[in-house]
């Protein structure tokens, strides 16, 4: 109970007090004036009004008690609801802030996934090694086409020589014509007629023939480069070639 509710209290009783000591000093005054049995008669009506006022004054303590108790209940209960209030705004902002921070971890944790699976790809690209397309150039088939062809990997293999060279010798040799058999000179009375584009016999095609073309004597670069391989070592270049040779 407050001090201020016990001090109304204190005053009330007090009051009440004074009053009932009021009323038994006044018949005790007057008995000297009046005869026993008047006196004697106020006593009793006195008695009984003291006690009526005291019965009030507990019934009104009691009330007023009541009446504090109930105001104190009202206000814890008001103090408890507010109490109540800030747990729960405090539990949810902690959980807000937990999500928050687990948010976070998780976008970080992923960001570093991110990071590590780019970082493989990357070096995955690094060691990968370099597969170079090759383009193989293509040459149409016929005599152009065969000479253009022989004369590139004459340049690969070191071996000189023009088109013109090769042209004007094929030409007087074989009329451009790759399965030109020559079964009338000396070559072919010893049984190893000339053959091909620049008229070959086959044991100068196979001493001179180039690696990487086919071993065919009939074949047109594979015989073309063996004659230009034989003319170079024998004349300098098939450019130098200007008869049968």
């Amino acid at each position: 109970m407050p001090k201020n509710t016990r001090k109304i209290a204190i005053a009330g009783v007090a009051t009440l007090g004074a009053a009932a000591i009021a009323f038994t000093v006044v018949p005790a005054d007057g008995q000297t004036a009046t005869t026993d049995s008047l006196s004697s008669s106020r006593v009793a009506y006195s008695s009984e009004q003291v006690r009526d006022v005291k019965a009030s004054v507990t019934d009104q303590l009691a009330a007023a008690s009541l009446k504090v108790e109930a105001i104190e209940a009202k206000k814890k209960a008001a103090a408890d609801a507010v109490a109540a209030k800030k747990k729960a705004a405090a539990t949810a902002a902690a959980k807000k802030k937990a999500a928050g921070a687990a948010a976070k971890k998780a976008a970080a944790k992923k960001a570093a996934a991110a990071r590590k699976a780019k970082a493989a790809a990357a070096s995955r690209s690094a060691n990968r090694p370099v597969v170079k397309q090759v383009v193989v150039k293509s040459y149409p088939n016929n005599l152009d086409g065969w000479i253009r062809e022989s004369l590139a990997i004459m340049k690969k293999k070191g071996i000189p020589g023009s088109y013109h060279g090769l042209h004007k010798n094929i030409i007087r040799e074989s009329s451009g014509n790759p399965k030109a058999i020559n079964d009338w000179d000396i070559n072919a009375i010893n049984g190893i007629p000339s053959k091909g584009l620049l008229q070959v016999i086959p044991p100068t095609f196979k001493a001179y023939h180039v690696p990487g073309t086919s071993w065919n004597i009939y074949d047109p670069i594979a015989n073309i480069t063996a004659a230009a391989n034989y003319a170079a070592d024998r004349y300098g270049t098939i450019d130098n070639v200007n008869s049968a040779y």
